[in-house]
């Protein structure tokens, strides 16, 4: 049993090119519970921002459904004068709000953004490393992690989106996201179609919604085996995925992935396999500080949820198996989402190198969200991967500039 939880606990992880927990009892197949150790104690997004020379805000928001979830805000530039406009940043799957800091200050798109003026807040979903606490429930409870990217989407996200614009008293905010946090603004903006009214503009950083001409050979496995998966997961009390043993943090973290050692190249690799292979912009010395916030941490559910998306090739909301989907939905299979709500003016931007966010699956988004795609742009750089919108070199002149310049538009 030991063995067949490490062997979903790695495939997962490689499949989203980050990492998640391994349980390191063969008899009970609990998970270990989640504790920075003496090296990581300090590694806050807090620090991250602070370290940089910038101001920062942390705020706590409550859903309705219980989960409490932590807001970052770097209120203002070093050497800007306010705009007075608010820009709402999202974070990916197994990610958090130090994605938008991780390159440092003149690089990080939070404070690129805070230099041009803007009111910078950065959110944590339900189950990352900051957004863990409940007004119930713990961590060790299994309904603490029934959620999927939907919940995310139609609860998380407006209640944050909400909270920002109570506190600051703007009518609207410009709302860059990644990945998954492409995904949560679509379902949200075409399940609530009034908060199109709350988004000045968005731009999406290798869109997810469409996934099933992906190539990442390694997801395609997890989408073909998802039933699997699904059921063992619950069989064996699987619902965290979310490292901190000491297992992960030798495939991971400071051992394997530590500047100037032999070993460097295979975290690289592995990253490689997943999102599309894209060497020049991967910076090594990044890695160590990297491996400090991330994977931030996820529940099952959301990760089987875009497996069933690679696998039906509908966006759509969480397919609990005919019998539950009658329950749940009074119709057998789950609702698609409608994306021509959708009328806030987006971009999409990707890359042909991206294995995760294919340019025919983004065309099809487009063309599905009717008046809300307002723009395709496709990189420059055609081996720009998954991961580089956040960490690569490149990224700052070849996608932020761009976000910057559409948000000035609007």
């Amino acid at each position: 049993m030991k063995l067949l939880h490490v062997f979903l606990s790695i495939t997962i992880w490689y499949s989203y090119g980050l990492a998640i927990d391994v349980v390191d009892s063969a008899l009970d197949g609990t998970l270990n519970e989640i504790e920075l150790t003496d090296d990581d104690h300090g590694y806050t997004v807090e620090k991250l921002i602070t370290d940089n020379g910038y101001p920062v805000e942390t705020h706590n928001v409550t859903t309705s459904d219980g989960y409490i979830l932590t807001l970052h805000r770097i209120p203002h530039g070093l050497n800007s004068k306010s705009t007075g406009r608010v820009a709402y940043l999202q974070h990916g799957i197994l990610a958090s709000s130090s994605d938008w800091c991780i390159l440092g200050a003149g690089k990080g798109l939070a404070f690129l953004l805070a230099e041009e003026g803007y009111d910078v807040w950065m959110g944590n979903a339900r189950g990352n490393s900051w957004s863990r606490s409940h007004v119930n429930l713990t961590t060790d409870d299994t309904e603490f992690w029934n959620f999927s990217w939907h919940e995310i989407g139609t609860i998380d996200l407006p209640t944050m989106i909400d909270y920002i614009l109570d506190q600051t008293g703007v009518p609207s905010l410009y709302y860059a996201g990644h990945s998954q946090g492409t995904t949560v603004f679509y379902v949200l903006t075409s399940t609530y179609p009034e908060y199109n009214n709350k988004i000045a503009v968005q731009t999406s950083l290798a869109p997810i919604a469409y996934m099933n001409h992906m190539t990442s050979p390694l997801l395609k496995i997890i989408s073909y085996w998802t039933d699997t998966i699904e059921a063992l997961a619950s069989m064996l009390g699987i619902n965290e995925f979310l490292p901190n043993t000491d297992f992960i943090k030798f495939i991971i973290g400071d051992d394997l992935c530590k500047e100037d050692t032999v070993t460097m190249s295979l975290c690289t690799n592995c990253i490689f396999a997943i999102c599309g292979f894209s060497r020049a912009e991967m910076n090594e010395t990044l890695l160590p500080l990297l491996t400090k916030y991330s994977p931030a941490g996820a529940s099952t559910k959301q990760v089987i949820h875009y497996g069933q998306e690679v696998k039906s090739g509908y966006f759509r909301q969480y397919d609990y198996g005919i019998l539950e989907n009658m329950k749940y939905y009074g119709q057998m299979t789950p609702p698609s989402y409608d994306l021509s709500q959708i009328t806030a003016p987006t971009y999409l931007i990707y890359s042909k190198n991206d294995w995760l966010s294919a340019q025919t699956d983004v065309e099809k988004l487009c063309s599905h969200m009717s008046n809300g795609c307002a723009g395709k742009i496709i990189l420059t750089d055609f081996q720009f991967n998954h991961l580089d919108y956040t960490y690569g070199i490149d990224a700052p002149a070849l996608v932020y500039n761009k976000v910057i310049s559409l948000f000035a538009r609007h």
